[in-house]
């Protein structure tokens, strides 16, 4: 199923516009929904790798990653929905899930079915919006997961990137 088409969103995967690691997140999350993500990885058999700082360790329960010491050294959780496709998520805070992807990893139709349908699983499964805002524009999403439509859509207007 496409819920976007690369011709009509393409410009928003342009790496001088959107910056090549785009912010997607979740807002208002809980450790229970940290924890819903890392269950939803492991039960799709996504591939993935956790370390905190060079360290490859087996993923732990979110709850032990969030509750770790402020001066800890930021983990992160690594996911593969495919192959060619990287998911970078960072455990920052409990209150918003948050990961990068690459947009070099994202170009035509197929990469973008790929992200829509991650985004879509995210989302579904916490029955919340997953939103990408450009890099660095923190609060401005251009697309996302809307809970409502059922599937990925457009915030942004093409027209006026």
């Amino acid at each position: 199923m496409t819920d976007l088409l690369w011709d009509d969103v393409k410009c928003f995967f342009d790496l001088d516009l959107m910056g090549p690691l785009p912010d997607v997140r979740v807002p208002d999350a809980s450790v229970e929904e940290w924890q819903s993500v890392l269950d939803l990885v492991a039960e799709k058999g996504w591939n993935c790798q956790y370390s905190e700082g060079e360290t490859v360790l087996p993923v732990p329960r979110a709850e032990a990653v969030l509750s770790r010491p402020a001066d800890a050294e930021c983990p992160d959780l690594r996911v593969w929905p495919t192959a060619d496709v990287l998911a970078i998520f960072s455990f920052h805070a409990a209150d918003e899930i948050d990961f990068d992807v690459d947009l070099r990893e994202l170009q035509g139709q197929d990469r973008l079915d790929v992200l829509c349908g991650f985004l879509r699983e995210i989302g579904r499964r916490l029955g919340k919006p997953v939103l990408m805002d450009p890099e660095g524009d923190y609060g401005h999403p251009v697309l996302g997961f809307d809970v409502e439509a059922d599937r990925v859509v457009l915030f942004a207007d093409a027209q006026v990137m």
